[in-house]
């Protein structure tokens, strides 16, 4: 998908808008393409972004089918607000700025015509958490563009499945370098949660991740896939797909010659033999670091199974409530194991991670990573395509067709 956004953005600059068009989610598998109002007054420091695509999350697809407990057994425990515009891995192009203007992450001053990646939440900068300089995602008081948002009241338009996206003040935003495609810079989001790898590279041995490690990465949807490029990009000396999708470790194999192991259709029918394969990739130890990305509590005893002894386990898709999976927690004392949480993306690895895309984006296909992409009058569409996890890797709501 090539697009000249100088054009896209000039054609359609001025254009009277009176009525914005949304994907809603109005309950579980209910969606209603409705109109909002134009917002026609920003308030102090508010940004109006035109929108040019927003990525479906493993975390929306969990919200579509109606598993909406998130930050289960925290303080933050809360159920999708219905109803809702879904879409937090954004890119646009600033169309109005409120009074006062509004700043950049980087400290300089925001313009009409920017191009931009906002952060999908939003901290409240004065909670314990925010104070004591943890990550924002910390936050007591965070709201999720896309998630705990509602758009039952104006200006409605909090989510990126939508002509425009209404950022609140003081929302991090990033521009985006001049030559990386769009189709490149909306991944910007989840490989922003990969700073997993790179909290995990400062832990010292017996566990964490040193160049020429192998990472095994559980589950290679988009945020998987992530993780096992930031891995190769990281100096992983072997990196490891494991997934059901025969599609998706093709694509692995592309993107960094990863070794691949399927599970199930003729690969490995169980977790042990899934295990048994990662070993003998291993020459018997086990991944240095292993990533379970699937989002379902099912493969976090699959995934402790493929590390090894003193290495460490990194959870990054768990994310919303799925119920409980029962191991022996003996195994992590016995086996002296490190198992990380990871909550979202960190704020300070935006401005890097759009830097290695631009880098590297002439050697590795970053944009193959999305596998469709649909209009917004076709979010149902767009959402069981994204269920097919077969088929589909990224899928798009854009704005902005080939």
């Amino acid at each position: 998908m090539v697009i000249n956004f100088d054009v896209f953005y000039h054609l359609t600059r001025g254009v009277d808008v009176s009525t914005v068009q949304a994907a809603t989610l109005v309950a579980p598998r209910q969606i209603e393409i409705r109109n909002y109002p134009f917002p026609t007054e920003l308030e102090r420091g508010a940004v109006l972004l035109r929108m040019i695509a927003s990525g479906i999350c493993g975390t929306d697809k969990h919200t579509y089918r109606g598993e909406t407990v998130q930050y289960a057994g925290t303080e933050m425990e809360r159920s999708t607000p219905f109803p809702i515009i879904q879409g937090h891995e954004n890119i646009g192009i600033i169309e109005d700025i409120g009074p006062g203007g509004a700043i950049a992450h980087d400290g300089r001053p925001l313009r009409v015509g920017e191009r931009v990646v906002p952060a999908p939440n939003r901290a409240c900068g004065t909670c314990r958490n925010c104070q004591r300089g943890f990550p924002y995602y910390l936050c007591r008081n965070l709201e999720n563009y896309g998630n705990s948002l509602s758009c039952a009241e104006a200006p409605h338009l909090f989510g990126g499945w939508s002509e425009y996206l209404y950022l609140k003040p003081q929302t991090a935003i990033f521009r985006v370098p001049e030559d990386l495609p769009s189709e490149i810079a909306v991944l910007t989001e989840i490989f922003a949660v990969t700073h997993s790898l790179e909290r995990a590279a400062a832990i010292r041995r017996p566990g964490g991740f040193v160049p020429g490690d192998t990472v095994a990465v559980v589950g290679v949807g988009s945020l998987g896939m992530a993780h096992l490029v930031k891995a190769a990009l990281m100096g992983a000396g072997q990196v490891i797909a494991v997934d059901r999708s025969a599609k998706r470790l093709a694509l692995a194999k592309r993107l960094v010659d990863a070794h691949t192991v399927l599970v199930g259709n003729r690969g490995a029918e169980t977790d042990s033999e899934t295990c048994v394969q990662v070993m003998a990739l291993t020459g018997g130890d086990g991944a240095d670091v292993v990533v379970n990305a699937t989002g379902f509590p099912g493969s976090f005893a699959s995934a402790l199974g493929m590390v090894r002894d003193g290495g460490t386990l990194l959870e990054v898709g768990a994310f919303v409530d799925m119920g409980n999976e029962a191991f022996n927690p003996a195994v992590i004392c016995g086996r002296s194991l490190s198992v990380m949480g990871t909550g979202g993306e960190d704020l300070h690895a935006y401005a890097g991670t759009l830097a290695l895309l631009t880098r590297h984006q002439g050697s590795i296909p970053f944009a193959e990573m999305v596998s469709h992409k649909f209009r917004i009058a076709d979010a149902v569409k767009a959402l069981e395509t994204s269920l097919d996890a077969d088929n589909a890797t990224k899928v798009l709501i854009s704005n902005v067709l080939d």
